[in-house]
């Protein structure tokens, strides 16, 4: 299906000689991996740089980066840096050394609840004074981008209790374009249809854990079949937005049984490289043709400082599904 793309305006090109026009970022495929972590040090680790020199190894022409604010509750009005923000100086070094290994950059900032609700609940007790604290975290980030040429930033993730508010939504942009030149986009959620401000954004952005079948399988007719309303409905949708879809995040854990909830880290205590690769190849199969379709990225190559449980975790490094990835994004660049 055709997708009507949107003009961008010469005041929105990218103001960073290095960073790609924001037409060309918005007109074609992201093959990108999420490098998380949720440690003040974790992007000023020695392994950084191996692991961005990895990611471009497996033929990945995007890195995520991801810092994370806390608010105490999901009904709690201000947002804060806590002990798992990652430290600026760490952001930056993480962004700049990606750039040095020929890696565009998506700077997707979260916000998470300290009460272990989901991100999606957040529904502050005063919401004007909760967007006051958003505007002012968020910027704060744009700062960086503008400063580092940042190819694409979000404005949010899987906000989705507070997603609805157009008009405080549209103020947070127009703060963020005020600091940032480059290209926009919101991550949601199961919530993005209903999502009023795509109109203001470059590209509308996806997390996509959709289960596929109803028991573990790996058979890739029942995982295609799976995809198939999906993929009809982000088309239609695309269509009628006039902006191409990004799955800013999608994954498997390597456990038996992923596929049935792929959002999902405790399914099972068996590990299922296999499940967690025929997954990764089905949304691969599914979806690279399609014209609205922008790229993913993966969740996840590896989370800095370690992750628990690895064996079974969303981890693709070393796993089999790393091959997939290599298979489709092919090994061009050299890590």
């Amino acid at each position: 299906m055709a997708v009507t793309l949107l003009t961008v305006a010469p005041s929105a090109m990218a103001s960073c000689s290095t960073r790609p026009p924001v037409a060309d970022v918005v007109r074609g495929q992201q093959h990108g991996m999420v490098l998380p972590t949720w440690d003040q040090d974790g992007y000023e680790q020695p392994d950084t740089d191996p692991a961005l020199r990895a990611i471009a190894g497996v033929g990945a022409r995007w890195v995520q980066i991801v810092p994370t604010w806390y608010q105490p509750t999901r009904t709690a009005d201000q947002i804060s840096p806590d002990e798992g923000t990652p430290s600026d100086r760490g952001v930056r070094n993480a962004i700049s050394l990606a750039h040095e290994r020929g890696l565009k950059v998506l700077l997707k900032p979260h916000v998470d609840p300290l009460d272990k609700t989901d991100r999606h609940q957040i529904s502050p007790s005063n919401p004007a004074t909760w967007f006051a604290s958003y505007s002012t975290f968020i910027t704060h980030y744009a700062e960086i981008a503008a400063d580092l040429g940042v190819e694409e930033f979000a404005v949010g993730t899987e906000l989705n209790g507070v997603s609805g508010d157009r008009a405080r939504w549209l103020r947070v942009i127009e703060s963020v374009r005020e600091r940032y030149s480059g290209v926009l986009v919101y991550a949601a959620g199961t919530d993005y249809a209903t999502v009023p401000f795509w109109d203001a954004l470059d590209l509308v952005g996806i997390d996509v854990y959709r289960p596929l079948a109803t028991g573990p399988t790996t058979d890739a007719g029942t995982l295609m079949r799976g995809w198939e309303p999906y993929r009809a409905e982000l088309a239609a949708f695309a269509a009628r937005v006039g902006r191409r879809i990004l799955f800013t995040e999608a994954g498997f854990a390597s456990q038996r049984g992923t596929v049935t909830a792929p959002w999902d880290w405790t399914l099972s205590r068996e590990p299922a490289q296999a499940e967690q690769a025929a997954g990764y190849r089905s949304l691969l199969e599914t979806f690279s043709d399609q014209p609205w379709w922008a790229g993913v990225y993966w969740w996840v190559w590896a989370v800095l400082k370690g992750e628990p449980h690895e064996s079974l975790g969303f981890t693709v490094r070393g796993k089999t599904a790393e091959a997939v990835v290599r298979e489709w994004w092919g090994t061009e660049r050299a890590p």
